[in-house]
């Protein structure tokens, strides 16, 4: 059996993507929820500062999209790479 890459890729980026949002918006209303989360992201995700701010957030947001879709096509190649060699 083998990943549809297409629905892989879209998958991961909007759960990875909701997360980080969900995260960022409940931090700016209440400031210390998911503040380590939050600085950690800040140190991989060049321009995301963890500020609190709504802007902030979508940076994050857009950041995680991108990433977790890059990371998914990969996670779904491989799987079918070695999926189809396990199987001829």
């Amino acid at each position: 059996m083998k990943f549809n890459l297409k629905a892989l890729t879209i998958a991961a980026a909007l759960m990875w993507a909701g997360a980080v949002f969900i995260v960022g918006v409940a931090n700016s209303i209440w400031p210390m929820y998911g503040k380590a989360f939050l600085m950690m992201l800040a140190s991989i995700y060049p321009g995301f500062a963890a500020s609190g701010t709504f802007g902030d957030a979508i940076v994050g947001s857009l950041y995680a999209l991108v990433d977790a879709a890059v990371v998914g096509l990969i996670f779904g190649s491989l799987y079918n790479l070695i999926a189809g060699a396990k199987s001829s």
